[in-house]
């Protein structure tokens, strides 16, 4: 029933700019906070950015604070996430999370199959 599709990973240089996008469907969107998850090569899941149903409100890891940018657009059912000035670190599969309620606990309910995201040192 929910589907989680990731899009927009690619191969970037160091400093460059991606953006990602997550098309939802199967549950009503606007009801429920969204985040962002990545796993770089070798390590675990990290927690990076998540927004609540509304939009109105948005939380970042340390890690991206600052060089990220989570957003939603409701009337289309999509999750966005823009990222500047990529690191070498940046790399990995960036997933999309649809969260348990409306705020971003990190109460993960569903997951989407990921995009790779590629920062070229």
């Amino acid at each position: 029933q929910v589907q989680l599709v990731e899009s927009g990973g690619g191969l970037v240089q160091p400093g460059g700019s991606l953006r990602l996008s997550c098309a939802a469907s199967g549950f009503t969107f606007n009801s429920y906070a969204m985040s962002w998850v990545r796993q770089a090569p070798g390590k675990g899941r990290e927690w990076v950015s998540g927004i609540n149903s509304g939009g109105s409100s948005t939380v970042y890891a340390d890690s991206v604070k600052g060089r990220f940018t989570i957003s939603r657009d409701n009337a289309k059912n999509t999750l966005y996430l823009q990222m500047y000035s990529l690191k070498p670190e940046d790399t990995g599969v960036y997933y999309c999370v649809k969260e348990l309620n409306g705020w971003p606990y990190g109460d993960i309910d569903y997951w989407g199959k990921g995009t790779l995201v590629t920062d070229s040192s």
